[in-house]
């Protein structure tokens, strides 16, 4: 099944430390693609020593606004760009990324997971550290937080809802316990009035499965939760990536609008065929 592009709100700089090219060089791949509306998200800043190789400090913040900016006046006859951030959900920082988030004019913000705890659970350097856990209770833990972050109110779209699974480690089929923070997740989201991203980033990754799982898509999309899409492109060559086969799942589940932000304000725009 063949659509129409939609935009892609999940894209990364070299500021992160594990991206490459310019915004030029991003918004030049997705007019390629024939896309007309993008956004970069680009690791925020968080306090102090925090997952610091990963993501941009806050003394690089002005100068990606204005990246994007002038990206903005280049390519403004032939794309959109949105100008978004990932912040990073972790007990204890919220008061900094409430801060940062009020200070500048963004277009939507997008809240994400990446730790339990001082585990960096998707980062390969860490892979060891699953060694030590009870997978079930690594999801549990997991899925409690991304709706801790949800009941924020803070975020716009919320990323990659099952990133825990990045490494192909598998909760137990049947089990009652992940189902029910799996709910309970969705049931955060849904009061949130935020946005679930679906991201094609998973296809590349060990897992080799679109983020969330179907079970998840088929239940947001049963609860009316609106989705975003996200690439999560860490290159140019990224950029739209797997766009068809996360909007054939949302299809598959009678989901036919995707999410578009301006200013925090979402539309909803149709998911057509090309």
């Amino acid at each position: 099944m063949h659509f129409k592009p939609v935009p892609d709100y999940h894209m990364h700089t070299p500021r992160c430390n594990h991206a490459t090219g310019t915004v030029i060089e991003y918004a030049q791949a997705a007019v390629d693609a024939g896309l007309s509306e993008i956004g970069m998200s680009d690791h925020s800043p968080m306090p102090g020593d925090f997952d610091k190789a990963w993501r941009m400090h806050r003394s690089e913040l002005n100068g990606y606004l204005q990246e994007i900016k002038q990206a903005r006046e280049i390519f403004s006859d032939r794309l959109t760009i949105r100008i978004g951030l990932e912040a990073d959900f972790h007990p204890g920082t919220q008061g900094y990324v409430e801060d940062m988030i009020a200070a500048h004019d963004w277009d939507y913000v997008i809240g994400s997971v990446h730790y339990i705890g001082d585990w960096g659970f998707d980062n390969p350097d860490c892979i060891q550290i699953w060694d030590t856990w009870n997978i079930e209770d690594a999801y549990t833990a997991y899925f409690d937080l991304v709706a801790a972050s949800a009941k924020t109110a803070m975020f716009d779209i919320i990323g990659h809802p099952d990133l825990i699974k990045k490494f192909g480690h598998r909760a137990p089929k049947g089990s009652q316990a992940v189902h029910q923070a799996e709910e309970a997740m969705l049931q955060a989201v849904l009061q949130s009035g935020a946005a679930l991203e679906i991201s094609s980033a998973g296809l590349r990754k060990p897992v080799a499965e679109i983020y969330p799982h179907n079970r998840i898509v088929g239940r947001a999309a049963t609860l009316g939760i609106p989705f975003s899409f996200g690439s999560d492109a860490h290159s140019p060559v990224e950029v739209g990536h797997g766009m068809d086969d996360c909007l054939t799942e949302l299809s598959n589940f009678h989901t036919h609008e995707i999410a578009s932000f301006e200013a925090r304000k979402r539309c909803m725009i149709p998911i057509s065929h090309a």
